[in-house]
């Protein structure tokens, strides 16, 4: 039985090359992330299919962020779907809308706190609030468990500060940014280890290009797994 913990993103062309590297990780692998680059490449059916006909999990992740009606409207429809986890951005009110639109089914919603791939500099281009880093993403959790998500997506260097909080019980911390020893950081910024993410809180880390782009996918995928034992 695969070990869950592990999610591998699936950020390759389209659906076809989707499906062609889960059925080369096989057994090894039963969680994939499907992200918005793969929507006009055939996502929603490469989820369906991997969910309907291979038995694995998958993580749908659209970032949805508009007003409250249309992030319900769009989470209903996706939650038909089946899908496992979907994630939205971690506005208050963007995050009630969806917990709304998910309402009865099974899908789990993620709220967004700040990207992996932005350091304080981007923030500051982007005219966000000042202030530590690790200090906003630990309060943007805070108000998306407030709000009712399920749990959130942020770096591993803020799992720890997220775990502490209160109203992290019974939530997921799931991080993107995760790079092994020696791996390419490629357009990540605030990453961490796979052992290390887990250690300080993570329930799930997302790995892509480090398994999708090695010579032997399986092996890249099994040497994560072993080091999170």
């Amino acid at each position: 039985m695969s070990d869950d913990r592990l999610i591998v993103a699936l950020d390759v062309p389209d659906a076809l090359s989707g499906l062609k590297l889960a059925e080369t990780l096989g057994d090894a692998v039963g969680f994939y992330k499907i992200g918005l680059g793969m929507l006009t490449g055939g996502g929603l059916a490469l989820a369906n299919e991997l969910k309907q006909e291979h038995g694995k999990r998958v993580f749908l992740d659209m970032k949805l962020f508009d007003i409250g009606q249309t992030v319900e409207n769009a989470v209903r429809g996706l939650a038909q779907f089946d899908i496992d986890f979907l994630t939205v951005h971690g506005d208050p009110h963007v995050v009630r809308a969806a917990m709304e639109g998910a309402s009865g089914t099974r899908t789990k919603i993620l709220a967004v706190t700040i990207l992996t791939s932005l350091d304080r500099g981007d923030l500051d281009e982007c005219m966000m609030q000042s202030g530590d880093m690790s200090a906003l993403v630990e309060e943007r959790a805070g108000r998306a468990f407030e709000a009712g998500a399920d749990g959130v997506i942020a770096s591993p260097q803020e799992a720890a500060r997220i775990r502490g909080l209160g109203e992290s019980a019974g939530r997921l911390i799931v991080t993107p940014g995760v790079r092994p020893d020696g791996a390419a950081h490629g357009d990540q910024k605030r990453i961490a280890t796979p052992a290390r993410a887990i250690a300080d809180g993570a329930d799930h880390i997302v790995v892509g290009r480090p398994i999708w782009q090695a010579s032997n996918p399986r092996g890249a995928a099994a040497d994560i797994l072993q080091e999170i034992v």
